[in-house]
């Protein structure tokens, strides 16, 4: 389980989140970015 499963998970609920936020509050949709992190830490 040491690849990102449960950063993976909470980012996940975290927009699941934010859309269910979103929808009750009758705002709308707004596109963002997903920025990957690179493979080596060490950049």
């Amino acid at each position: 389980m040491a690849d990102n499963y449960l950063e993976k998970h909470y980012e996940d609920y975290e927009a699941r989140k934010e859309a269910w936020l979103r929808k009750r509050r009758h705002i709308p949709d707004v596109k963002r970015r997903h920025l990957e992190r690179p493979e080596d830490d060490a950049l």
